[in-house]
């Protein structure tokens, strides 16, 4: 059995927020947790060629565009990244918004994101 809590695995700024690690490829379970901080007001191109996500959120509030439809994202709300879709991520500006996502294959758990690319930023 494995059992973490977020205050004891490292936060990982992944580029527009920070990234708790609950689970990562190291614990063998074929995917990754994470509880992902979206930083309030920011906007971030994203796409994961290499891994598909599913983004549950539990606080907070924003908007994820894909391919030209805006979706808004609000505490109950999941979407899922099944194409490995570019997107932006985008938190409301009052507040952060907080996600836990699910990674298949599951991350190593020190990847971070280059925003400042032009393009969408991947891994």
């Amino acid at each position: 059995m494995i059992v973490k809590t977020r205050s004891a695995v490292p936060a990982v700024d992944w580029g527009n927020g920070t990234s708790f690690r609950l689970l990562v490829a190291r614990d063998n379970m074929g995917f990754a947790v994470a509880h992902t901080v979206v930083t309030a007001g920011s906007k971030s191109p994203l796409q994961y060629r290499n891994h598909l996500e599913a983004c549950y959120c539990i606080s907070g509030r924003g908007q994820v565009i894909s391919d030209g439809v805006t979706y808004d994202i609000e505490p109950g709300v999941i979407y899922a990244l099944d194409q490995h879709d570019e997107h932006f991520l985008i938190a409301d500006p009052e507040q952060d918004m907080e996600l836990i996502s699910v990674f298949n294959p599951p991350l190593r758990g020190d990847e971070r994101h280059n925003l400042d690319a032009d393009g969408f930023s991947e891994y």
